[in-house]
């Protein structure tokens, strides 16, 4: 019988080693993840009495969690400038990335929709640009921009696979909790969760 312990224990210890396992690392639901003070065009002066930037356009990987300097290239998946958003597909880039504009609050969108995406176009982006149609309001009054509480985004990366759910927190350096004359802004904090195993599941 003892020529039999050890390929027994051997088994035991690698059907406990199964990648099948369900409590496998490999398994663990994707993680939120934080970009803070995204650069969007910082403004450098004004014209007309209106403040505006340089045209630089910052574009963001989601799947490496950094800015990515080939704007050519299926590297980045959104890109920043000013209030506007764009994704990696159609008129804004050569990946297949698209986007749409969820109602609903960040923690209950557990699932990137099966259709209802559209790419950037000439006739429009994906995500719309404008106070109250896309991710913010603007306030005239004291030239604020604020997200617009329960508006989440859920793109599809460039890699036409990879899904993710954004949800804009703040528009201003710093992400300040009160917004002042002295609050920079063009500055995108926002908190994100990407599945890249090719579900569309968030959980």
């Amino acid at each position: 019988m003892r020529t039999y312990i050890l390929p027994l224990l051997l088994g035991l210890a690698l059907t406990a080693c199964d990648s099948t396992d369900p409590l496998a690392p490999e398994d663990e639901p994707p993680q939120t993840m934080m970009a803070s003070d995204i650069p969007a065009d910082p403004i450098v002066g004004l014209s007309g009495g209106r403040p505006v930037g340089a045209g630089i356009i910052t574009y963001y990987s989601l799947r490496t969690h950094s800015i990515v300097g080939d704007s050519a290239s299926t590297a980045w998946d959104i890109a920043l400038q000013g209030t506007t958003i764009y994704v990696n597909g159609g008129s804004s880039g050569p990946g297949q990335g698209a986007a749409q504009v969820l109602t609903g609050t960040f923690e209950e969108i557990t699932e990137a929709p099966a259709a209802g995406y559209a790419a950037d176009s000439e006739g429009g982006l994906a995500i719309p640009t404008g106070s109250g149609n896309g991710w913010y309001n603007y306030n005239p009054a004291n030239q604020t921009v604020t997200p617009i509480p329960g508006r989440v985004l859920v793109v599809r990366a460039a890699d036409g696979q990879s899904y993710a759910k954004i949800r804009i927190l703040s528009y201003y350096r710093g992400a300040p909790a009160e917004i002042t004359s002295e609050s920079e802004s063009r500055y995108y904090t926002f908190e994100y969760v990407l599945q890249a195993d090719g579900s569309r599941s968030f959980d």
